[in-house]
């Protein structure tokens, strides 16, 4: 059980993220935040010493949360290559989708924005991506000794690719508001892996 303060801090954090996955970090104040929250201005001081140190823990609860949900998919007794698939299809769904309130990849969404306005923040977001590309290469390795994937490329190299492959379909999609950078990544994605 959370106690209230952690509740509190946690209520900041949600409201926040909700706000900034719309409308982005900078366009985002600290009486917005707080308004919204039904904090005092005060009370955000308590919990983070700036708005520099909420960006990190905003991220850091996000990848959290994220690595936990990749963690779960991948943790199947099913086939290498139907893991990845399976995450995949995920990502169509939940994130960055035009059918989505907003978005909710906050990689895609605020990545090029924090990164030339705090080498922290970066950071956060460069531990957060590694960590995801980590996973998924442990995936293609398995995957390659099971013989469910068949492609020769090193599983770092592969790995990174799939990763860029698909931010870079999240951002089409927001560009477009439409899916189809999904479909042609997954299509992209069965091609690579065979």
């Amino acid at each position: 059980m959370k106690k209230p303060a952690q509740e509190t801090r946690q209520h900041i954090l949600d409201v926040a993220k909700a706000l900034m996955t719309q409308k982005g970090y900078t366009a985002v104040g600290l009486a917005e935040v707080v308004t919204a929250a039904g904090v005092p201005k005060g009370s955000f001081y308590y919990y983070f010493k700036s708005k520099e140190e909420f960006g990190q823990a905003l991220l850091q609860e996000y990848f959290d949360e994220y690595l936990a949900k990749i963690d779960a998919l991948m943790e199947t007794p099913d086939p290498a290559i139907a893991r990845l698939m399976s995450y995949f299809r995920h990502w169509t769904h939940n994130q960055c989708t035009a059918s989505s309130a907003g978005g909710q990849c906050l990689v895609v969404k605020l990545g090029p924005e924090v990164c030339d306005l705090s080498d922290d923040m970066r950071s956060v977001l460069r531990t957060g991506t590694d960590a995801i590309i980590a996973r998924l290469t442990h995936c293609v390795q398995t995957g390659q000794s099971d013989g469910s994937i068949t492609s020769t490329l090193p599983a770092p190299v592969l790995a990174e690719s799939l990763y860029q492959l698909w931010l870079g379909a999240s951002l089409l999609s927001k560009l477009g508001r439409h899916e189809e950078p999904f479909a042609a990544a997954l299509a992209a994605t069965r091609q690579l892996l065979a």
